[in-house]
């Protein structure tokens, strides 16, 4: 029959997709002390970090920091991909680190919003 299951797997392949490695909280700890020490060393302002544990797939944790101008945020990215580079976290991804009012940080496990306050 063209409806059997093992036929269906046959057709759709083998399973491709990567299993998920989960981050152990230790890790998630010591890149949050990275993030928080950068943060705090170019002067951000108002830094709160969110616990995202069990309510988003796409983060275990969320820092939110504002900083006062666009060169401030964007210098405050640049800085902080160095420092996780650095400290051995290799996925890290910008977006609008070139000069605008927000800036994310996608260092994978945890997610880091720059922006001005009145943004």
């Amino acid at each position: 029959m063209p409806g059997t299951p093992r036929k269906k797997a046959t057709i759709a392949g083998p399973r491709t997709k990567k299993a998920v490695v989960k981050t152990s909280v230790a890790e998630l700890d010591r890149m949050q002390a990275v993030i928080w020490e950068s943060l705090d060393e170019d002067k951000a302002e108002d830094i709160v970090a969110i616990d995202l544990a069990g309510r988003a797939s796409f983060a275990d944790r969320m820092v939110i920091a504002t900083g006062l101008a666009d060169r401030q945020i964007s210098a405050m990215a640049t800085h902080l991909n160095e420092k996780l580079v650095e400290a051995g976290f290799k996925k890290v991804r910008l977006e609008g680190a070139n000069g605008t009012d927000w800036v994310l940080i996608d260092a994978g496990d945890i997610i880091v919003h720059l922006f001005k306050p009145d943004s």
